[in-house]
């Protein structure tokens, strides 16, 4: 069974390289052309734009991937069996089930490459491109990924509300551009809190530097019970200390795109928004999509694994390739329009991502089973 599944995972994983590097491909010549583009506007040349397409590549494969794995087993396993081979490992004692177990072991491997890249490589090369992005055009404002964050905390016995807008981070993590607006608990602005960079350490403090703090005090209250005017106090301050309950890990989540989280931070950024009372709907989707992305490995395999006991002889196999390639293309639209219509119409996000797969996979097995009893 050794040199079964070294065959089997040979020529499926050299298919699934083959077709990968060629959807790379195609994608790098195309971000190349528009980054060339954009950075003939601004002076640069070639090379920027290359190393700058060359960041993008992470994502794509992300993206690409599990339809890289069905294309490639697709390929493998019709040329298997229309040289008969597959025919011969039948005869030889392969089994339906075995068949099975072991394109799922290499399903898995595909399916830790894809988290592994989804979660950690794609996100620092995205970073990294848009720190390039600014760099090249010498412009500290392209691009740049700004977030609004809630908080609510206890002042001296009363409650009090804050936004916060983050501006940007920093290559090091620190938060650039930040301002820090506290509102009473009957929504009157209260201070206004700008500085230019700011370090939140692990307990949840924020060490503001380049401080400027606008103070608004309403002034004593008149004989006929209404407020004086209000009194303005600015100050510049070199450094100030703001307890919070927006950890680093928080921030860091809400200044990506929900695409460009991994599921440890979209995860993170969910339990703030539900902690604030934020819609957090389409950030819930988007978790639990990329939860069970990595599955879609063993679905695309599901797909491939009915044409391996399809005969060669029959004729008509490269339509029955196409076809399999158009059914995951499908599978890939209806992923994302359930994405759309879940948060058009309120549904549970873990349903909405697991239900195309669950779909999917279940016509897979009806198929392979009937081929197994009927062919």
């Amino acid at each position: 069974m050794r040199t079964v599944r070294r065959l089997l995972y040979k020529d499926i994983a050299g298919s699934v390289v083959l077709v990968a590097l060629a959807f790379l491909s195609l994608f790098f010549f195309i971000d190349f052309v528009d980054e060339l583009d954009r950075m003939t506007r601004i002076g640069a040349g070639g090379a920027q734009a290359a190393l700058l397409a060359v960041m993008d590549l992470p994502g794509h494969f992300y993206e690409l991937f599990p339809i890289a794995v069905l294309i490639g087993s697709i390929m493998a396993l019709a040329r298997l069996a229309q040289s008969s081979e597959f025919t011969i490992l039948r005869t030889g004692g392969l089994g339906p089930a075995r068949a099975l177990s072991l394109l799922a072991g290499l399903a898995a491997v595909f399916a830790v490459m894809t988290f592994v890249i989804g979660d950690y490589v794609a996100p620092q090369f995205e970073r990294h491109g848009d720190d390039m992005r600014a760099r090249f055009s010498r412009s500290a404002n392209a691009p740049q990924r700004g977030a609004w964050l809630k908080d609510h905390q206890t002042v001296d016995g009363q409650e009090r509300s804050y936004s916060v807008k983050v501006g940007r981070v920093g290559t090091s993590g620190e938060l650039e551009d930040v301002r820090i607006y506290e509102f009473d608990p009957e929504g009157r602005l209260m201070s206004r809190t700008e500085a230019g960079k700011v370090d939140v350490d692990g307990q949840g403090v924020w060490h503001l530097q380049a401080v400027r703090r606008t103070v608004w005090n309403p002034g004593a209250a008149t004989a006929a019970g209404s407020v004086g005017e209000i009194v303005v106090s600015e100050q510049q301050l070199d450094k100030l200390d703001w307890q919070s309950s927006l950890h680093a890990g928080v921030i860091a989540a809400a200044v990506l795109p929900a695409m460009s989280m991994s599921t440890l931070e979209l995860y993170r950024y969910t339990e703030h928004l539900s902690a604030q009372e934020q819609s957090a709907q389409a950030h819930n989707i988007q978790f639990w999509r990329k939860a069970f992305y990595p599955f879609a490995c063993f679905v695309m395999v599901a797909l491939a694994l009915p044409f391996a006991y399809l005969h060669g002889r029959s004729g008509g196999i490269s339509i029955k390739v196409f076809g399999g390639i158009m059914l995951g293309i499908s599978f890939v639209l209806l992923n994302n329009v359930a994405g759309h219509l879940g948060l058009l119409k309120d549904w549970t996000p873990w349903a909405v991502a697991a239900t195309p797969s669950l779909i999917y996979l279940g016509l897979s097995m009806a198929a392979f089973t009937w081929l197994v009893r009927y062919r």
